[in-house]
């Protein structure tokens, strides 16, 4: 579902796919807020867009993310061991919980935006509409439904920004294109983002879910970069265009 989708925006940044070298060659420092916060507004993705010669290339070398399937109860194997491709909710045009390529900010895509200001952090994604508002004001959670990406709060420990996300359905996925990964509504997600440079931005992660894990699920730093360019491209998803793939993916599980 995810490369065609992408097709206008391949060709749209086709142009623009080795400028991430460049800027990690000519990383200034950190830029800052007023407040003196790291400013951690950009876009950012893994060196190039899905497809392109520079994708994934910020994080050549770096460790491997254990699988999150590894650390399922019983019950969560089992239950998992009965879905397949058909039953993927992005197919229904619904976010994941977590990140396909593992980092949150991306959902289900290969690219993120971060607006930053003094009180509140705004993560926005190119699929779905996708958007995160994260308070940095100190305040609780809010007191409402449960929602498919979840209530965020963050704060700042030195110059490291962490998120806390919790209030999840549990009728989404970790990750997405049939890669079944399910998990309930006790998840709580907590995340670490550091901007050492300008062009750099590295991602720390762990899910804890009582619910369906026997332990936390710790995904290593993932280090993005700045994207040449400013804005992502709406990438819109409204269930009728996923119906051909969904009817496909039930044929071959019968």
């Amino acid at each position: 579902m995810l490369r065609g989708m992408k097709k206008h925006a391949l060709v749209a940044l086709g142009a623009l796919l080795c400028a991430p070298v460049l800027l990690a060659q000519n990383a200034g420092p950190t830029p800052r807020m007023a407040d003196g916060k790291p400013d951690l507004s950009g876009v950012w993705w893994t060196g190039g867009d899905l497809g392109s010669p520079g994708y994934n290339s910020s994080r050549a070398g770096s460790e491997p993310v254990p699988p999150y399937t590894d650390l399922y109860q019983p019950w969560a194997r089992e239950h998992a061991a009965t879905l397949g491709d058909k039953d993927d909710p992005t197919l229904q045009c619904h976010p994941t919980a977590f990140g396909t390529l593992n980092v949150r900010l991306f959902d289900v895509g290969t690219i993120g935006q971060i607006i930053s200001t003094p009180q509140m952090m705004v993560f926005l994604q190119e699929t779905f509409h996708g958007y995160q508002l994260i308070p940095t004001d100190g305040r609780e959670h809010r007191l409402v439904p449960p929602s498919f990406r979840g209530d965020a709060v963050g704060h700042w420990e030195g110059d490291t920004f962490v998120v806390e996300t919790k209030n999840f359905t549990d009728d989404t996925w970790i990750w997405a294109e049939g890669r079944v990964s399910i998990h309930t509504d006790q998840m709580r997600v907590v995340e670490r983002y550091t901007r050492p440079d300008a062009n750099t931005l590295l991602v720390d992660a762990t899910v804890h879910d009582p619910g369906a894990l026997t332990g936390p699920w710790v995904v290593p730093t993932q280090r993005l970069v700045l994207a040449p360019f400013d804005q992502l491209l709406p990438l819109i998803c409204t269930g009728v265009e996923t119906q051909e793939l969904m009817d496909a993916a039930a044929e071959l599980a019968n």
